[in-house]
């Protein structure tokens, strides 16, 4: 995310407990957020965000007067910001309530801030790719051409099968032609989550596309390996 939008980015904080709410400005602050909006009930959380209109909200599940998936169900009436639930419930029906009612994510306390922060970032990318996404135009590198409205690849007169997850990493890395693209950058902006622990999916979508893609996965001339930083998609016939 662009330095700029991350500093501009606003964040609304709803809990009752003050140590909480402080905690999560600190970390935020520490990754740079310094927009943030701390709010200590669930009525004044739907009135605050009608009127501020943050990008993202973190919103506790015990409220004191309302809880947090009456608050959701109620921002949910006028707006589609990412809400990330804070529960003391680790229940998997709580879960599953909370993404039922619109939530983004679900996370239990005792929590680490920083992953709260990241899961963050997380969010608003996903958020941000999401709000400006890619001109319907098609791709093309070497004999590849890819159909990003027609969710379609061809390496030249070849169809190519791709999962869902394929396409959207092939797409993504075209769209960054030649950029090095870190597997956790890759993993937060395709599944839109805290890319820990990330490095093993995102080799297997690698192979499995290299498989389809290559003339030989085991000397790709398409998506490259940046030993330690990640990959690229490259055009083969350029010098």
């Amino acid at each position: 995310m662009d330095i700029v939008m991350q500093r501009k980015s606003k964040i609304m904080i709803v809990d009752d407990e003050p140590d909480i709410l402080s905690l999560l400005e600190k970390a935020l602050n520490l990754e740079g957020y310094g927009n943030i909006i701390k709010v200590a009930s669930g009525q004044l959380a739907v009135d605050t965000c009608k009127e501020t209109r943050p990008d993202i909200i973190i919103l506790d599940v015990m409220l004191p007067d309302m809880d947090g998936y009456e608050v959701c169900k109620k921002i949910r009436e006028f707006s589609i910001c990412p809400i990330l639930f804070l529960s003391s419930k680790n229940d998997e029906l709580d879960k599953i309530l909370g993404l039922a009612v619109g939530g983004d994510d679900y996370v239990t306390k005792p929590f680490s801030p920083k992953e709260i922060a990241y899961r963050v970032k997380a969010q608003l990318r996903r958020a941000q790719y999401k709000q400006n996404p890619p001109q319907h135009f098609v791709l093309q590198i070497g004999e590849v051409k890819i159909d990003p409205e027609g969710c379609r690849v061809m390496k030249g007169n070849e169809s190519l099968e791709l999962t869902a997850r394929e396409f959207e990493i092939l797409q993504y890395l075209a769209e960054n032609k030649g950029r090095v693209i870190s597997r956790e950058r890759l993993y937060e902006t395709i599944w839109g989550e805290d890319s820990f622990g990330c490095d093993n999916t995102i080799m297997v979508h690698i192979r499995h596309l290299r498989e389809k893609l290559e003339d030989n996965p085991a000397a790709p001339k398409y998506i490259v390996t940046m030993k330690g930083l990640g990959y690229k998609l490259v055009n083969p016939y350029e010098k």
